[in-house]
This record gives structure tokens, sequence and C-alpha cells, in this order.
């Protein structure tokens, strides 16, 4: 036999490139991570499952894609790193085998007011450019379709040199913009109720003002106003002459002198509009945004009728669409109208357009319009819409990383979802997925669990493997996989109806709906169907009224469990109490903080465009207080020691003897209800996963006073074992005699439920209907609708 024969019959030896296979991660120990190594396939779907709090997000997010970003930026030069953030090296021992890391988080989009569905992605971009090449009439470039653009129009003089001489040239400057000049690209004016900022019987000496924290004469806000020279600070605000009120409301900016020192006077009006509209309303404090609410509505605007456009944009029209009216379309009624257009000219431009709005469709996002506010989307909606521009991408050989991609999709939509992970893998690429959705778990090609609980009690791999292995594993998520609920047998009697009628906020289609009260009532439907427009839109908000959604918690690192709940307030006067000292020196931000690291715990050293350090302060040793603070004892405690404490260990501590602490108790007894009893109090709110803020916030409005309490998909990221726990707390508060209206796709929390109410048949206008009411029982008997078939293929017979 000939050497050549001989060869061809042996395997060939693997290429060296061909043995990277795998991504190696050894000795990670970020936020509870406890020397973790572990070894994940290429080219595959790995999921990630465990309790919260398991350490599934410190694993994915803050090790391996955190580490490829900043791999990645390396590569650029300096000055180009100074314009990028900077990150930081993971703790980790070692990393091999990582790729370019493409994360897709949860994280919501900017609630800018400009910011739209199609201004997020590259839609309202090509739509502009479409308009401006076959609009009639004509109106100008893309510019002029844009709501984010004003239009400019300038002339003067310029200088121009060359060489030793000047001259003066004439020049002038148009820039057509589409921005309606009305609303300025909002869509909606604002009205302010004088009434609502002052007292006008009163004068500015007396304390006209009724603004949150403008009260005090001494405030300096104040005596500008009343030390301004522009109004008589003792006269009644209503007796003031027209040019007094003017000024007073609607004066410019100018330099005033009030005690000596140079300040800006400008009237109320503006300095309103500059100091409370301008942010972000949900990262206001409760009274201001309280304020803010009574002071400020907010309308429609009369001139661009709410599309944010000028008329002239809105006049230029192809086949009798205009832009806005192209932005107003449900996106798969835009594709369909995108489709029938053939214009070779634009062909190019008409075919990428016409894929993104596909992917709209496909990726079940196709009720959307491209106007819809970016800042109105769920998590689960914001993640699906950044994966649009990944669908068609020609990139192969990347790591995708997920954060519960089926978070908000009921399980009619979970299949879709599904596909696209698929799809994502088979083009060659790393698929990583954190989810705790048995369905997702089900398809996936290799599964790393880890716990086996939260907090200290989780950060090790408790199991690697694939499904089956999984179901035999022996762990907190393989014993749980196969659960499955089953329809009560008794449910609650209502105690009386909460009355919707002719509900038509965005899609519904004038709604009747009687809600049970004294129940616990479950809204479900296909994602897109209605139920938070029928649920937030159509129940009044105000007393008795307590909503728990998924806007995310806003808080600092210095921000922690006993901070944001008000724990820290009880804590602080016992141990002010016990000691005979002020309760300021038990504040980490106050008096008591330490001052070598003004009680942050740790110095931060910029290091312009490297990574800055952060090192443990030595003088605190990382315990934010002034060491004299420390002598200060409570129960044999001091204030460092009881902020490290579990929930559970300081709720026995507050319990009994010289801690003894009601109102700290009730508070702790809350966060352990809601599974949160391993958190430590002083644990910064930035090292939480998404399901334990969520829960935090659940156990703070439990102390709400309220009759009626709505809650927005309490499931999302909560484990298959933390679900029975979190339906005996929605038990409990029925118990106690509150009405509970849950918007949720979890079957387990539909079965459980007295009563519910299906919305659908379809999203966008094919829902906006009631398709079912009545009990989980009558649900699973009938399988009238998408939600009936999964349910009854759900529970046990």
């Amino acid at each position: 036999m000939s050497k050549a024969k001989r060869t061809g019959t042996q395997a060939p030896e693997p290429h060296a490139a061909d043995t990277h296979d795998l991504i190696r991660v050894h000795g990670a120990r970020v936020n509870n991570l406890k020397d973790v190594s572990i070894e994940i396939p290429k080219r595959r779907l790995t999921v990630f499952t465990g309790v919260s709090g398991s350490g599934k997000s410190s694993l994915v997010f803050d090790t391996i894609a955190a580490e490829s970003q900043r791999l990645i930026n390396e590569t650029y030069s300096a000055f180009v790193q100074g314009f990028m953030p900077t990150l930081g090296r993971p703790e980790v021992d070692v990393m091999e085998g990582l790729t370019t890391a493409i994360i897709v988080d949860q994280q919501r989009m900017g609630a800018d007011p400009r910011s739209t569905v199609g201004t997020a992605t590259d839609a309202n971009a090509m739509l502009r450019i479409l308009f401006s090449r076959l609009g009639e009439p004509h109106i100008g470039p893309p510019s002029a379709y844009a709501f984010n653009v004003p239009s400019v129009r300038a002339s003067g003089a310029i200088t121009v040199e060359r060489g030793a001489s000047q001259k003066a040239v004439k020049a002038t400057f148009n820039r057509t913009g589409g921005m309606c000049v009305r609303c300025e690209g909002r869509g909606s004016v604002s009205d302010i109720d004088l009434t609502q900022l002052y007292d006008d019987s009163k004068s500015l000496a007396e304390g006209a003002f009724t603004i949150p924290g403008w009260k005090s004469d001494s405030q300096w806000t104040v005596q500008v106003y009343a030390q301004s020279g522009f109004v008589d600070p003792d006269k009644p605000i209503r007796k003031y002459t027209k040019k007094e009120l003017q000024a007073f409301l609607y004066g410019e900016p100018v330099k005033v002198k009030v005690n000596g020192v140079n300040l800006t006077y400008e009237g109320l009006i503006p300095k309103i509009q500059k100091s409370f509209l301008s942010k972000d309303k949900e990262a206001m404090q409760p009274h201001i945004r309280a304020f803010v609410e009574r002071a400020v509505t907010f309308t429609t605007c009369p001139e661009c009728e709410g599309t944010r456009l000028s008329e002239g944009a809105r006049s230029s029209k192809i086949k009798r669409i205009s832009i806005a009216d192209a932005c107003a379309m449900q996106i798969s009624d835009l594709a369909t109208w995108v489709r029938g257009l053939d214009e070779p000219s634009v062909a190019p431009l008409l075919t990428a357009l016409q894929q993104t709005l596909d992917s709209f469709v496909e990726i079940g996002l196709g009720y959307l319009a491209l106007d819809r506010p970016a800042g109105t989307l769920s998590g689960g909606e914001a993640q699906r819409v950044k994966m649009i521009r990944h669908l068609g991408s020609s990139l192969t050989d990347t790591t995708y990383v997920f954060d519960e991609p089926t978070a908000g999709l009921h399980p009619h939509d979970i299949q879709r979802m599904n596909g696209l992970l698929r799809r994502l893998r088979d083009k060659g690429n790393t698929v990583l997925v954190v989810e705790h959705k048995p369905e997702t778990i089900a398809i996936a090609d290799h599964i790393v669990d880890l716990g086996p609980g939260a907090g200290s009690a989780g950060g090790t791999v408790c199991f690697e493997g694939t499904v089956e292995e999984l179901r035999a594993g022996g762990t907190v998520t393989g014993r749980h996989f196969d659960d499955r609920a089953s329809v009560k047998d008794m449910v609650r009697d209502a105690t009386g109806t909460l009355e919707i009628r002719g509900a038509t906020t965005n899609n519904l289609r004038g709604v009747d709906v009687d809600i049970p009260l004294g129940v616990l009532c479950v809204v479900t439907g296909v994602a897109g169907s209605g139920k938070s427009s029928l649920v937030h839109g159509s129940i009044p908000s105000g007393e008795g009224v307590v909503s728990v959604d998924q806007t995310p918690i806003k808080g600092s690192r210095r921000s922690n469990p006993a901070t944001y709940t008000g724990l820290l307030d009880p804590i602080r006067k016992a141990f002010a109490k016990v000691n005979g000292v002020k309760p300021a020196l038990f504040s980490a931000n106050s008096e008591g903080a330490c001052p070598t690291c003004n009680g942050a715990g740790v110095i931060y050293t910029d290091l312009g465009m490297m990574a800055g350090v952060s090192t443990t302060c030595e003088d605190c040793g990382g315990k934010r207080f002034d060491a004299s603070v420390l002598d200060y004892r409570l129960g044999g405690r001091d204030i460092s020691e009881v902020l490290a404490m579990p929930v559970a260990e300081a709720e026995e501590f507050f319990s009994a003897g010289e801690a003894q602490t009601p109102a700290a108790q009730r508070i702790l007894r809350r966060l352990a209800d809601v599974g949160l009893g391993y958190l430590t109090l002083g644990q910064p709110l930035t090292t939480l996963s998404g399901g334990e803020r969520q829960r935090l916030k659940l156990a703070t409005h439990m102390a709400d006073k309220g009759g009626v309490y709505v809650l927005d998909e309490p499931t999302n990221g909560l484990h298959l074992a933390d679900v029975e726990q979190l339906l005996g707390l929605l038990d409990q508060l029925v118990d106690s005699g509150k009405s509970v209206i849950v918007v949720e796709h979890h079957q387990a929390v539909m079965a459980h439920a007295d009563w519910i109410i299906d919305l659908g048949p379809g999203a966008g206008h094919d829902g906006g209907k009631i398709v079912f009411e009545g009990t989980p029982a009558d649900l699973v008997a009938t399988r009238s609708t998408l939600t009936g078939e999964h349910l009854a293929a759900y529970v046990t017979p």
C-alpha cells in the first residue's frame, strides 16, 4: 500500500486553530462568586440558571462579558479610549478563549421625551431619507422630516483671512428641520397650575411659595425673588401690577445682588421648567413627584396633534401617507405599506427598511408603532428592540449575552424567542442566556446551575450538563424543573367590583370589565394585547391604589437596602437613644462618615483613559464610619456590624433585649416575606440582581396604606423555586383584606388565581378585547383562548 493511501485512511491532525472550542474561566470572585472555575463550549447555546442572587449575572455579565468588552476597548488608541467608558478588570485569575461579546440586556431605554422606538433603531433615519427622496411636495433634506431638528435661519458677516489681508463677507445659513415649534418635538405641551406654586393672598415675606423646599424665608431661591427689586416683597401677589407680575412669572435671566452675593434671577415659570420639568419624573423623590403631578398637566400639542412634526413635514406625502402617518402605524401594517412601494431609485433603501420592519414583526414587536416613546417600553420589550439590529447580522463567532429574553412574553411567544436564539447559535455564534423559564432551559445545549442558595449562600457551580442530566441532578433547579401547578378547587368570593367602562387607552377597544375586589385577580394575554393599558391606564391611581411596576430602582453605590426601605432611620435613632448622641453620627453619608473616604469605604483613583482603581480605605477598613462612631454600641454591636448582618439575622437581633426596635423589625419582616432574608443590610443596590430589586420594591410598598395592590409581572427574575413563595405572599396580602391585581404570564400564578381576565386575541390592533373572564378551572375546561390552551397543557390533571 502506498504512503498516500495509508495517510488517506487516517484521521487528519486537527488544525491548531480548531482547538480553541471553550471559554475558560478560572478563579472568578466577582460579587458573591467563590473562586468559580468553569469551561463553556463555544458555538453552543448555554443557559445559566439558579435562584435569584445565586451569581448568574456576576459570572455572565460582570465577568465574561465585561472582560471581553475591556479587552476590545484596549485595542483602541489611548486618545479614543479617553472618550469611552473605563472598565476595570474583573476579579478573576485566568480567562481564555473569549470572543467579542454583544450584550443584549434589559436596561430600560432612556426616558428622554424625544426618544422613540423609531429613533432607537435605524427605522426613523431610513424613513426620513425615503420621504426626502419621494415625498411630494419636496420640502428639503432628511433633516426636514426629523422632529429632533429645529429649523434655523441666520445671516450676518464673517471675516475671511487670506494671507495678510482680511475681508468681510456676507453669509447666510439655513437649516430646515421638522421639529414642531410649539412643543419642541415632544408631542405634548405642559400647563402649570399657578395656584400650586404660591398663595396669591400672601406676600413673599409672608411665605407665599408652596413649592417643596421653597417655604423657608432664609432659602436662597426665595431671597432672590424677595430682594430682586422687581417686585415688592411685602405686597400680596394678587395685588402685583402687570409689570410686576410679568417680571415675577416670565422675567429673563439677569444678575442680581442678594446679601452681597451675585445670583441669577429669572421668572418663576422658566425656573420651575428648568428645576422640575427637565428631569425624569421617576427619578424624583416621592414628595417632589407628587408636587409635579399636582402642578403640571401635560396635554397633546394642539399645533402638531401629538405628531411632534412641523406643518411642512406633515404636508409631504408618499401615496397619501405622511411620515407622521407612517410612524403612527402599527409596524406590521407599515411593513406591508413599504412592501407596496416600487421605486428603483431607492431600491436598496427600501430593502433595508423592509428588513428592519420585518425583524420587528419576527421578534414579536409588530404591534408597536415607531412613534412609541422609548421610555414606555417594558424591560422585555426594550431587550427585544435591541435584538433587532443583530438578527440580520453577518457576524459569526461572536458571543451573544442575553438577560432573561423571555421576560414579558406569553407562553405562546416564548417558542418564537427560542427559535431566534437557536438561529443565532446555528450561524456559528456562542449564545449565553441567563434564564428561569423551563421552556428556554429545555432547548439548551449546555446548562450551568449556580447556587445552591442566594447571596453568601450561593456563588458556586452546582451543576453542568444537559437537560436530562439536570432533571436527575438533584439541584434546586433540577428538582423544580418539572413543577406543575393545579388549579384551585375553591376560589375566593369577591367582596366588590372595580368597574371599568369604555376603556380606550392605546389599543383597547371600548373595554367594559368588572375587576373583582378582595381576591387574587390575574390579567393575562399575549404581549401587546392591552394588559398594561387596561390595568395602568384605566384603574385610577391615587389613594387606596398601590402600584408596583417594573421601573428600575435608582440609587448609587452608597444606597443599600437599609437606606432604600427607610430601615436605617429607626436603627440610627435606636443607636442615638442608647448612647445619648445625635442620630446623624450613625450615617455614613453624614456626620459619622470616615473623613478619609467620605463614607464610601474605598478610595477611588482616576487614571484618565485607563480604568480607575479603587482600594479599601486604610483608615476605616471599608467600614465607612469614623473610628469614634464605632465605639458606640447597641446590643453589643457597632453600626458597621449591624449593616453587615443578613436580614434574617437582623430581624432576630432587633426583636429582643436592648436592641429591640419594633419599627426596624416590621421592615425586616417584610424583606423576609419577599424572600430577601439573605441580603445584608448594607449591600450596595448596584450589586443586586433584577429579581432582588423588584422584590425590594415590593417589600417597600407593602407598608403603603392601600386597599388595592397592582403588580406588574412580579415573577420576572424569579427562580422556579421562588415562585411558590411569591404565591404565598400574594395569598397573605389577599387574606389580610387587600385586593391584588396581577399582570402576569406565568402559568403557576394563573392557576393560583381566583379570577382571570384574558385579553387578546392577538397583539396591537388584533388585541384590545376581553376574550375570557372567569375562574382558572373554567379557562382550562373551555380552552377557548391561547392562554387557555397553554394553561391546560401546564396544569396537572
